[in-house]
């Protein structure tokens, strides 16, 4: 079995060395680790730094797309390099790489399809009292979005194995923590968490400028990607409010007009009417929008469907570059090898041709 680390990257040349030194390359139960660098379009030096630290595999993308953007880049190469395994951590060594025996040990059990490290906020020495908190009520919000026990849904430190990363698909464009947890929990991928340990902060995060900007992109983020895989939920809920608040207003109306008093109140009813014609088009937009999540459904599982052919294909990884010569043992014999580096034998393409013909069919 093969194990790779991707590492998304957005101009990272001072702390990606430290990030490579805390990785393994050796993992009880593995035949194979190796080191995967996302470029999300750096100005800085992060792909020559990553090439001499011995990363195995560079995806560069041409602009900077974002985090999200990067790590779904990330999944697909590592997909179509024949991991069995992903992990993804975070550039800024921010996570202990020798936890990641530990982080894929449920995996290898036949335990988890998904693994996210915990980072036990409550204890991280350099979170605020306020972070801290905030911590523990997104994690709480996102659980029950989601169905699933993680404690600390914002953590990057976490593993897929190969089923888990083909159903992925993030479609967010700001961040893929909380939506992968909350679609893996919709898709029922088995989800488990583990301990691990976090390293000395070396940078302030580039995803936010501050606290509050933070708080309101993960709130707008939460609320768009929960809307999307419960529509109807999130439409009735807002309906049946609506229709309350003008049940009520109807019930003052209909006070006055058995006092006698009900011409001077015809607002009341006029106002009652259209907060009950907004309940009926909110309930039916939560109608169209369960329709439409079905129909997401459908695509998601189609589009698995296209990786897993690309695989069999051996469609190669886009925007992929070498990087240094791999020291693990790489699965890269055969038509697999060929296909990394774009040549393939008369004997792959013969061994590849029905499979070929197959997708063509």
């Amino acid at each position: 079995m093969k194990l790779i680390v991707q590492i998304p990257c957005f101009d990272e040349e001072l702390t990606l060395p430290a990030t490579l030194a805390d990785l393994p390359r050796e993992v009880p139960g593995l035949d194979a680790v190796e080191w995967l660098v996302i470029d999300d379009g750096s100005n800085d030096a992060t792909v020559e730094v990553a090439r001499a630290h011995g990363v195995d595999h560079v995806v560069r993308l041409t602009n900077n797309k974002g985090l999200a953007e990067a790590f779904q880049a990330g999944l697909d190469a590592c997909l179509k390099l024949g991991a069995d395994i992903i992990v993804n951590t975070d550039a800024d060594n921010q996570y202990h790489g020798g936890d990641i025996p530990k982080l894929v040990a449920p995996i290898l059990a036949g335990e988890a399809d998904m693994v996210i490290g915990d980072r036990d906020t409550d204890h991280v020495e350099h979170f605020s009292p306020l972070k801290k908190r905030l911590q523990r009520w997104g994690s709480a919000v996102v659980r029950r979005a989601s169905g699933t026990n993680v404690p600390d849904t914002t953590s990057g430190f976490r593993a897929y194995n190969r089923e888990a990363a083909l159903q992925m698909q993030v479609v967010s464009r700001f961040t893929y923590t909380l939506e992968s947890i909350i679609q893996a929990g919709k898709m029922l991928v088995a989800v488990d968490h583990v301990p691990i340990r976090t390293n000395i902060k070396t940078r302030e995060s580039r995803l936010f400028p501050s606290m509050w900007a933070y708080v309101r992109r993960n709130t707008l983020s939460l609320f768009r990607i929960y809307t999307l895989y419960e529509p109807l939920r999130v439409f009735l809920a807002a309906a049946t409010a609506v229709a309350v608040v003008g049940a009520v207003i109807w019930v003052r109306f209909l006070f006055f007009f058995i006092s006698g008093e009900g011409e001077g109140h015809i607002q009341s009813l006029i106002l009652g009417a259209t907060l009950f014609i907004v309940a009926v088009q909110l309930a039916a937009l939560g109608v169209l929008g369960d329709i439409l999540a079905g129909s997401r459904v459908l695509q998601q599982r189609i589009l698995e469907r296209v990786r897993r052919v690309e695989l069999q294909v051996g469609v190669e990884p886009s925007h992929y570059e070498p990087g240094a010569e791999p020291t693990g043992q790489p699965a890269t014999t055969g038509a697999r090898a060929g296909r990394a580096t774009g040549k393939v034998s008369d004997a792959d393409e013969a061994e590849s041709a029905p499979s070929r013909e197959a997708a063509r069919l």
